[in-house]
């Protein structure tokens, strides 16, 4: 394992992402590149950053390889096998290669990364050619991603980037990837969260508001380390789900939760009996979607009244 402690600006991941994305242009269409390029940014990143701690565990240890092993040394478990550099030597089948090694990461880390990576076909060669998988993997392993060349700020910031050119290629669907980011800044100076507070967003889409919130908080002098465990949301959309998680891992956040559902048919959230509340709600909601739920919304078991979709702040 070789640790490239080269410092990678944010100018630098932006054309990173964008160019991954120009590889995948052709047989992948526009509104799908965040189905791959995103998995493969976070795998990438994890395989760094595990890098990084095993480098940090040998030299505690004096060079102790049996302790430098330890579970306990790593934020996420990476079985044998299945590292980014393992799959980078695969030259043939490599999209099952991938497909492989993402699922036993997640089931090695289940309370933290299982499903992270979406449901991509990584092994459909009529899409995704093992050329171009090895294209893609080479572009990846042009620049590190681990804590030491890419804190958790300027990766966020870069994969903040993608999210919004993703959007703009596919305008149509944006509002339900993407909201503008001013429009964000404001609804959350408007409801002003503060340290320690629980925040909720039932429509998270990619999490942008709850990083904005979080964002909010560090701005304004406070910890928002309070905010670790108090984050939740929901979002129905699987891959939007699995982006929303890996954005706020890749922002630094240790501690949330986002829950792949409906909010208005299954809401995720209790307190005992009731649904959860929170002390600042914040979302984009799918206004426009047709098909929401109405027919079942006279009889709601939870006796939530109309309007269905609301937002706000409570303190």
């Amino acid at each position: 394992m070789s640790i490239n402690n080269k410092v990678t600006t944010l100018g630098q991941l932006e054309s990173l992402l964008w160019e991954a994305a120009n590889i995948l242009r052709g047989p992948v269409d526009a509104a799908d590149f965040k189905t791959y390029v995103f998995p493969l940014l976070f795998f990438k990143r994890i395989s760094d950053v595990r890098d990084e701690e095993y480098a940090a565990a040998l030299a505690e240890s004096g060079g102790d390889e049996e302790y430098a092993q330890f579970p306990q040394n790593y934020h996420f478990q990476i079985p044998e096998g299945c590292h980014w550099s393992d799959v980078r030597v695969v030259a043939t089948n490599v999209g099952q290669a991938l497909q492989k090694a993402m699922r036993c990461i997640e089931k090695a880390n289940p309370e933290t990364l299982y499903g992270i990576f979406g449901d991509a076909a990584w092994s459909n060669k009529e899409r995704l050619s093992d050329s171009l998988l090895r294209d893609l993997i080479e572009h990846f392993s042009r620049i590190a991603l681990g804590n030491q060349a890419a804190q958790a700020d300027i990766l966020g910031q870069s994969y903040e980037y993608l999210i919004k050119k993703f959007a703009d290629l596919t305008n149509k669907k944006a509002g339900e990837f993407y909201t503008p980011r001013s429009v964000v800044r404001l609804m959350v100076n408007i409801l002003d969260p503060k340290e320690g507070d629980s925040i909720y967003d039932p429509a998270c889409g990619t999490g942008g508001m709850l990083l904005e919130a979080v964002h909010h908080v560090r701005e304004n002098q406070g910890d928002d380390r309070t905010l670790w465990g108090k984050l939740f949301a929901q979002e129905k959309n699987l891959t939007t789900s699995a982006i929303a998680r890996m954005n706020l891992f890749l922002h630094g956040a240790s501690d949330f939760q986002v829950v792949r559902g409906d909010t208005l048919r299954q809401p995720a959230f209790f307190s005992g009996d009731n649904l959860a509340t929170f002390d600042c709600v914040i979302a984009n909601p799918p206004f426009s979607l047709e098909k929401w739920g109405e027919e079942a919304w006279a009889g709601d078991p939870y006796g939530r009244p109309r309007p269905v979709i609301t937002h706000g702040c409570s303190t």
